[in-house]
């Protein structure tokens, strides 16, 4: 350990003693709250708390119900991550629950001979699915955090699959735009008759409540071994997969160190690699932190955000991959010193190209649909969880008998450097695909405390998940709600394509014009983007607020004390 590493670490364990003091110090939450994408998800979580679980509890049950009503953006077949905050004992833990590769997965396994990309081969079909790593995930967090048994955390989400639920206008239209890529199996369930369900038509997943309580009986072999795991490998590999028994068995969660940043008095706990939230998010604000946005007008704080969020996904594109298989300059990327450099080549009056950085591929060349949930329950531990199948249903494609939809998020690895995958993000040789290894992923669950309170916040968006909790995260810090953190207009930058992304109505004519004349691009999105969903707690008063994205159908839930 190099003396850098040293003093950064000391540092946050001064941080993290400061977190714990000045919670201590306020007033205990005066409700519990949970806050997801579906209103049945959050309700599991609140029936958990009220049988007396805690935070961790309800976070398995939401994880799992969500897997059920919310097939398109996450499931048992994909994976996540897990910001665990402890409220008495300095709990600190990201639960690394994300995919890996398979055994047989190769560099090249998406080129033709011509060592060109396959369309479509890395996003349709088992061949994109990584192995799974929710259902281990759950385990984890149920046996190592909390209060009552996995069995009972994973009641709501069996009762949801083997009863139904009533099918929203948002399932309806996805599996409409998504059902020529499934499977038989997979058609039988969402598209009895070969067409999407009608509004409000009840949707069982009887295969999937089976599977569903194996893992609630067995734990980790419930799904990882046994009848389970060899429907999902025979399946997977009669498809064209290449998933073996070993590649389940061997599947295993790990426990990571958030990473800490501080922005003006806030502390910031979100993501370590394999995600890339983390360091982008704390990059930016360190690069921002030398600038006094709340002073400056609004196109020189768009601005300002645009030319931040551009440097950060520069580097995201060239140094991050999963740390267990490359060498991620952690320290440098988080220092404020590094920040300071980044800086200086900012130009109030023009635009800083993309091409005009430090290029990133130097060496040889050789999902919009996720969900995220905050949690808060009555004693004060956090969850701020996000989890991904990739695009909306992952692969479309369901082993037989298994009702497990399996994720595509192999097309996050760079198939080949200086390639894009489906989200436009470029990668290098740091995020290239080796088996066993965790695709790059810019999944965001964050806390954030400083001496006011704290903020729990995430979002699903694809390239767009940073930025959209880098906005939320200086709206709170500013003053703002929940409310107003779901809901504010979203800008978007991510170094390639060097361009603005804009929702509708985001940004005014005149802004426009005057992004124009210092040299930005801009594109409209077609549609709005983000599903976030938050929970704060006033250490002062008590008092816990939360929201959900009104761009969806989401709905806070409470208990009371």
């Amino acid at each position: 350990m190099n003396g850098l590493t040293k003093i950064r670490r000391f540092a946050s364990a001064l941080l993290l003693a400061a977190i714990f003091q000045v919670q201590a110090a306020g007033v205990a939450p005066q409700r519990a709250a949970v806050a997801s994408a579906h209103p049945l998800a959050s309700a599991a979580g609140v029936e958990i708390l009220e049988k007396g679980g805690n935070a961790f509890d309800a976070a398995v049950a939401v994880s799992a119900a969500l897997s059920v009503v919310e097939p398109a953006g996450s499931g048992l077949g994909g994976g996540g991550f897990f910001l665990l905050y402890g409220a008495d004992d300095g709990l600190r833990v990201m639960v690394d629950g994300r995919e890996v590769a398979p055994g047989a997965a190769e560099a090249d396994m998406y080129l033709d001979e011509n060592g060109d990309p396959i369309a479509r081969a890395s996003r349709d079909g088992p061949l994109a699915a990584g192995i799974p790593g929710l259902p281990a995930a759950l385990v984890h967090v149920a046996e190592t955090y909390g209060r009552l048994g996995l069995a009972e955390s994973l009641e709501p989400a069996i009762r949801y699959a083997r009863d139904g639920f009533e099918a929203d206008e948002s399932l309806s239209d996805g599996l409409g735009r998504r059902s020529r890529a499934m499977n038989d199996a997979a058609q039988a369930v969402f598209l009895p008759g070969g067409q999407p369900p009608a509004v409000g038509t009840i949707v069982v997943q009887s295969d999937l409540a089976t599977t569903l309580t194996a893992l609630a009986e067995q734990g980790f072999n419930g799904f990882y071994a046994g009848d389970v795991a060899e429907k999902l490998v025979a399946g997977a590999r009669a498809g064209g997969g290449i998933w073996t028994l070993e590649d389940l068995a061997g599947y295993r969660v790990v426990e990571r160190e958030p990473l800490l940043g501080d922005y003006r008095g806030t502390t910031v706990i979100s993501a370590p690699p394999p995600s890339s939230g983390g360091v982008a998010l704390i990059n930016m604000l360190n690069i921002l932190s030398g600038f006094g946005l709340d002073d400056l007008d609004e196109v020189t704080r768009i601005h300002l955000l645009a030319e931040a969020m551009r440097r950060a996904y520069r580097d995201r594109a060239e140094y991050l991959g999963d740390t267990d298989y490359v060498d991620v300059p952690l320290e440098r990327l988080l220092h404020p010193f590094y920040a300071a450099g980044q800086r200086m080549s900012i130009r109030l009056d023009r635009v800083t190209p993309s091409d005009a950085l430090p290029g990133i591929f130097e060496e040889p060349a050789g999902g919009d649909q996720t969900s995220h949930f905050s949690v808060l329950d009555v004693e004060g531990n956090a969850v701020a969880a996000t989890q991904s199948i990739n695009f909306g249903f992952g692969s479309g494609y369901m082993p037989a008998g298994t009702g497990v939809l399996l994720n595509n998020e192999m097309d996050d690895f760079s198939m080949k450097p200086g390639v894009p995958n489906g989200y436009q993000l470029l990668g290098s040789a740091a995020n290239a695909i080796e088996p066993g290894k965790r695709m790059l992923s810019s999944m965001t669950p964050t806390i954030l405390v400083n001496d006011n309170g704290l903020g729990i916040l995430g979002t699903p968006g694809g390239s767009r998940i940073i930025t959209m909790v880098l906005l939320a995260a200086l709206e709170w810090m500013g003053g703002g709600d929940a409310d107003a953190m779901v809901s504010l207009p979203r800008i978007h930058h991510q170094y390639f394509p060097d361009q603005i992304g804009y929702e509708p109505g985001a940004l005014m004519a005149d802004e426009i014009r005057a992004l124009e004349a210092l040299g930005h691009a801009l594109a409209e999105a077609r549609f709005s983007f983000g599903n976030m969903h938050v929970v704060t707690w006033d250490f002062d008063s008590g008092a816990v607020d939360a929201a959900s994205d009104p761009r969806g159908i989401g709905e806070p839930r409470y208990l009371m004390r």
